[in-house]
């Protein structure tokens, strides 16, 4: 069961968690209905790595590019980011408040021998318990908070200084709605029906807004474009529905 605390936390949507409890069996089948978090799980981790790397000046091709950096991946589902950035070294907290996502999570880390520790819990409970991390992941999380400004809030408090945060979303306009919502979840069934609602798509400002607010300071940015009939993902120039964005907080 979840926690009290996550229960009342104002951040969480309930429709949401009880969506994503039905999908918590399929976290780790890779040609299942998830398919399209497996194939952007790839080149996100691959996209961190190298920013980490290029910010902190280590060799991204090295065997544990991450060692010695503590890491939060927020809303982690069942695993799929964590396990790829302990493999990179890192030691990570994976947190969702959803119970079966993280009873997936655990199961399938310790099958494949990683140290990751998982916890029901959310932002808001980790800040005020006072944890803080040198990286943040917040990867196609917001979309789905019911409180976003104090959402991002509570994740921005707890990175350190010189730290790094990712954040990862869909951009709300006319086009993110044909292709995020319509073509994704009606047409091509790339995702199931319901997943998102396009009123809490996030645009790449508002996202910036949020961050420059809590004194991060935006370093990078790019678009993934999707291609549903031969599962491809790539970075893309265009921002238009998903995005990335990597920012930093600068050392006082």
């Amino acid at each position: 069961m979840n926690s009290p605390d996550v229960e009342r936390d104002r951040t969480v949507d309930p429709n949401e968690v009880e969506r994503y409890r039905a999908l918590a069996e399929m976290w780790w089948q890779p040609d299942g209905r998830l398919w399209p978090l497996h194939v952007l799980n790839r080149l996100r981790s691959d996209y961190i790595r190298h920013q980490l790397c290029h910010s902190l000046g280590r060799d991204p091709e090295a065997e544990h590019p991450l060692s010695g950096l503590r890491m939060l991946d927020i809303g982690c589902g069942g695993g799929l980011l964590s396990e790829a950035m302990a493999r990179l070294g890192a030691d990570v907290l994976g947190v969702d408040v959803v119970d079966r996502n993280i009873a997936a999570a655990r199961h399938h880390a310790d099958e494949q021998g990683l140290d990751i520790h998982y916890e029901v819990n959310t932002a808001e409970a980790l800040a005020e318990r006072g944890e803080d991390f040198d990286v943040i992941l917040n990867m196609e999380v917001v979309e789905h908070v019911a409180d976003l400004p104090a959402f991002m809030g509570s994740v921005n408090r707890m990175l350190r200084p010189g730290g790094h945060t990712f954040v990862a979303t869909i951009n709300r306009n006319p086009v993110s709605f044909v292709v995020a919502i319509v073509g994704a979840e009606y047409l091509f069934r790339i995702l199931p029906r319901g997943t998102h609602q396009w009123k809490r798509f996030v645009t790449p400002r508002e996202t910036r807004d949020l961050l420059a607010r809590d004194g991060l300071e935006p370093v990078a940015q790019t678009g993934v474009r999707v291609n549903p009939l031969n599962r491809r993902m790539w970075l893309s120039r265009s921002m238009s529905v998903n995005y990335m964005i990597l920012a930093r907080k600068p050392i006082a």
